[in-house]
């Protein structure tokens, strides 16, 4: 408290300095705290009622939708079976009550999992007890889960049977209904691509039903692998009912070698399509404003190889929550104070040590359970995910997944677009132009992880990919305050809409902000039409729709934009006026500098040196 205290004293070339080398000492002795934790306290319940099941409010993962709305339900029910599952959708139905399932951690950003209709009337079914292995057929490599179950579980019930999962997302502690229901994926162009739902043979849905089958206003939908609407099925938001059952095309266990590689950044955006076909798992992070790219050199080994690997990766292991608040703490007086080099001071020491220490791999060779050295060999479900914040014992908060919303740790944006690979090369060399004309611009997004690049392939799933594509993430600072915009948001808002409307990129359905999701009914075009139609056969009365949904698949005449003063900042729309940005905090609308058609806000100094009125509007554009 006291160093804080004396940084508003100091003069800022000083307090530089010293926020630098506090930043650097907490990270090296949380990091040094990190290797050796075994506890942490996991997430907390993502439906929280005041009587009972009743009168609940809904959630995600992070503690705020991205327009920070409270999403109220009547109830919340907890089937355990899929028979209870037929009753919870029946009875709704029968009342013509809106509903959405919701997932135990419930990791997605955007509002899937807020039912919809009249607020505080809803009811989320919750996923959470239907989370067992139901059958595996070992003569075909294929297994059938409950829909609850998490990948963790999953992928351990898969692995004593000697059995895979070819692909699957980085982070362990989504489900296998939800990480379909948001065509989450790994990182590769091999056989059928990273995404998982392109391992689905089979599915069961719980629907509603207009009339009574058997006495219920709901019917079991089974979906074989040569049934046209499971293309519609196996992505799909949430909105044809609740998944009770997925089967899987699995194959034998095998290993996987890692090599994580930094070079500089010069030319690389002209080798990303011929790694990502001579890599079969290979991912590429980037650093733009420390000029260094990290290649994931990561390829699949014979289950004979030597090694017993885990992937651990560092964020999502339990941290010290007191080292996660003071990281939060010094980000927040960086964005106060102005200081964009000190974000680049900071990213660039995290970066060294995270890459120093293997970016959590352990070799667990020799006693040792750290990372030792490359390459980290270990069996395909042990390092294809990580997550060991979400299992280790209760600790009162001590330790604690870092974005858990229970204390006042990490709170960010996440922005991810897929682009294709005919154009990611001519994205790359934009988003150096802006980085070559604002060198501290992007250093916030290297305080986690920079532009992180995954491959998938076309899919034909409706609301799969369009064409092979590299999805890159971006994840920044956000601030508690809705209204207070962040260093450089114009340089953050024009890479956004270069990607989604120059690129035409294609948002993960399960992140971005409201203004990732623009116009998915002209990018998707025909398919989103055959969506539309199989959506219509299995809820006619749309009970599994919402707002939300409506809005970004362009039904019912909803929107995604919500307009209104400092709508920007928040990305719920595109600035037209100066009004959606903070005039007060000298942030006006303006063009893009490289991407023109872009508008974002930018801070101006002088508003008549600007050459344009405070008031300046741009809806003409």
């Amino acid at each position: 408290l006291s160093i804080e205290f004396q940084l508003y004293i100091y003069p800022d070339q000083l307090w530089t300095i010293i926020m630098a080398a506090t930043r650097i000492a907490l990270f090296a002795s949380g990091l040094a705290v990190l290797l050796l934790l075994v506890q942490g306290s996991p997430p907390g319940p993502v439906v929280q009622c005041r009587s009972g099941n009743t009168n609940c409010t809904v959630t995600n993962g992070y503690g705020a939708f991205p327009d920070r709305s409270t999403c109220r339900v009547a109830a919340v029910v907890y089937p355990s079976t899929e028979q209870e599952l037929l009753f919870a959708v029946s009875d709704a139905t029968a009342k013509q009550q809106h509903m959405k399932a919701v997932t135990m951690y419930s990791h997605s950003i955007p509002k899937l999992s807020c039912p919809g209709g009249p607020s505080g009337q809803g009811l989320v079914i919750s996923t959470q007890r239907l989370n067992r292995s139901v059958s595996v057929d070992m003569a075909t490599s294929r297994m059938t889960f409950e829909a609850g179950i998490t990948l963790r579980a999953l992928l351990d019930a898969a692995a004593a049977r000697g059995l895979a999962l070819p692909h699957s997302p980085y982070w362990q502690g989504v489900t296998l209904g939800g990480l379909l229901s948001t065509g989450s994926h790994g990182s590769s162009l091999f056989g059928k691509g990273s995404a998982v739902h392109e391992y689905v043979v089979g599915m069961r849905l719980v629907v509603p039903s207009p009339v009574p089958v058997n006495g219920y206003y709901a019917k079991i939908v089974n979906l074989g692998e040569d049934d046209p609407d499971l293309l519609a099925a196996k992505v799909s938001l949430g909105v044809l009912g609740v998944i009770s059952q997925v089967t899987l095309q699995l194959e034998p266990m095998f290993k996987r070698s890692i090599t994580n590689r930094v070079v500089g950044d010069v030319g690389f955006e002209q080798t990303i399509s011929s790694y990502a076909v001579t890599t079969y798992y290979g991912d590429i992070s980037w650093y733009p404003s420390q000029g260094r790219v990290v290649y994931r050199d990561d390829i699949k080994v014979p289950i004979t190889t030597k090694g017993k690997g885990v992937n651990d990766f560092l964020v999502f292991r339990a941290q010290p929550t007191v080292d996660v608040a003071s990281t939060r703490a010094s980000e927040e007086l960086l964005e106060l104070t102005g200081d964009a080099g000190g974000k680049c001071l900071l990213s660039r020491s995290q970066v060294d040590s995270q890459i120093a220490n293997g970016m959590g791999l352990r070799n667990n060779d020799g006693g040792l359970s750290n990372f030792t050295g490359y390459p980290v060999i270990g069996n395909q479900s042990d390092m294809q995910s990580s997550g060991s914040c979400l299992r280790s014992a209760e600790d009162n908060l001590l330790t604690a997944c870092g974005w858990d919303p229970r204390f006042a740790g990490s709170f960010y944006h996440q922005t991810a677009i897929s682009i294709p690979f005919t154009t990611v090369a001519d994205f790359i060399a934009d988003v150096k132009k802006l980085r070559d004309a604002h060198s501290n611009a992007l250093c916030g997004t290297e305080l986690y992880f920079g532009f992180f690049m995954r491959f998938l392939r076309n899919s034909t799933a409706y609301l799969g990919k369009t064409d092979d594509v590299v999805e890159i993430d971006m994840t920044y600072y956000r601030s508690r305050d809705p209204k207070r915009p962040r260093l450089y948001e114009d340089v953050l808002e024009e890479i956004e809409q270069m990607a989604l409307f120059k690129y035409h990129g294609l948002p993960h359905w399960g992140k971005n902000r409201n203004v990732g999701f623009l116009n998915i009914k002209n990018k998707l075009g025909a398919k989103l039409d055959k969506f539309v139609s199989a959506m219509k056969k299995y809820d006619s009365n749309g009970l599994f729709s919402s707002d939300w949904t409506d809005a970004v698949l362009g039904l019912r005449g909803k929107e995604v934009v919500v307009q209104g003063n400092g709508c920007a900042l928040e990305g719920l729309c595109i600035c037209s006026t100066d009004d959606h940005c903070a005039p007060k905090h000298g942030y006006y609308c303006r063009s893009g500098l490289v991407y023109e058609q872009a508008r974002v806000c930018r801070k101006i100094k002088s508003v008549e040196a600007d050459g344009l009125p405070w008031s300046s509007s741009y809806r003409s554009h």
